[in-house]
């Protein structure tokens, strides 16, 4: 099945889970599609089948807390970031619940963390104006930017360049193998001082790049040249809520949620809204991503976790 404006508007919620007590703050799909795992401010990790469409466990993190949890491309392993006691990431295998890892280094909140989608690097961004560059293999920092301003930052598809944007004004562009030398390429964007970034993601063919915010508009710039593409809005963000916004696998799509539980989807060529679809959440849509194999995408808000599909209309 292909991804068209009318299988779009078609989706529907399919399952509805009520594991958590707390917000969820983060999901991640496994690279093959079949599981989802989520982190929750309630200090729960729960992984979802998502072809059965149920969860099938549940571990905690009581000490440190969960956050920006990302699998890894090692089956049954995730990392995440604290968001109790330290601002320490973490390594932790899923089948025994055992730490692999810890990578010190941040003295403040993460706020931002991308795996490699090639390797075992990933890095990571902090309120201490700083990007780290790790190695899933070593504790030890494999490289540090000092930046102005708080960072978002992501791979692209290839693992070859991470964009960080920084102080939410600025798209730089940096080379993995000589980031050391600073920023390849700078985008200066238009500053908008009524909302900040909150993320900054790839589409999967590397040509665009999706600039979420806080405010009631996302972006979507050219990757190589800085061009603003598209301006996205009409959708209630009216309390500054960290709305995940995502591209769908064909890079052809952009959706995000509301505060008000509705999805707002666009076509990424022409900017056209396409579909405001129910997702029968009771708040904000803070977690939004689609499958990268199947025909599904998740939402979550404050504890409810949302599976939807292609229905009949």
């Amino acid at each position: 099945m292909k991804l068209t404006d009318s299988v779009l508007r078609s989706f529907r919620v399919a399952k509805v889970f009520r594991e958590n007590s707390d917000k969820i703050n983060c999901f991640d799909f496994s690279p093959n599609g079949e599981t989802v795992i989520s982190s929750s401010d309630d200090d729960s990790i729960v992984l979802y089948d998502c072809q059965e469409g149920k969860p099938k466990r549940t571990l905690y993190s009581k000490k440190y807390g969960v956050d920006l949890i990302r699998y890894t491309h090692a089956a049954n392993t995730v990392v995440y970031s604290s968001n109790k006691i330290d601002d320490t990431i973490r390594y932790l295998s899923l089948h025994d619940n055992k730490y692999i890892r810890y990578f010190p280094g941040h003295s403040k909140r993460v706020v931002a963390l991308s795996m490699s989608p090639v390797d075992d690097t990933f890095i990571s961004g902090s309120l201490d104006k700083t990007i780290r560059l790790w190695d899933l293999r070593s504790p030890n920092c494999q490289g540090l930017m000092h930046l102005q301003g708080k960072p978002v930052c992501s791979f692209d598809p290839e693992g070859l360049i991470f964009a960080a944007g920084v102080n939410s004004e600025m798209v730089k562009l940096y080379d993995l193998r000589s980031f050391d030398k600073g920023p390849f390429a700078t985008f200066k964007m238009q500053y908008d001082r009524t909302c900040e970034w909150t993320g900054l993601k790839f589409s999967n063919d590397g040509k665009l790049i999706l600039i979420s915010t806080n405010g009631s508009f996302i972006r979507l710039i050219d990757a190589f040249k800085g061009v603003v593409m598209h301006t996205f809005g009409g959708y209630a963000n009216s309390k500054a809520v960290t709305l995940e916004a995502s591209f769908t696998p064909d890079s052809q799509f952009i959706m995000i949620g509301s505060e008000d539980g509705k999805i707002h989807v666009w076509n990424g060529e022409s900017g056209i809204k396409v579909a405001v679809l129910d997702g029968k959440h009771t708040g904000p849509i803070t977690c939004l991503q689609f499958n990268p194999k199947f025909m599904t995408f998740a939402s979550a808000c404050s504890n409810m976790d949302h599976l939807c599909a292609p229905g009949r209309s």
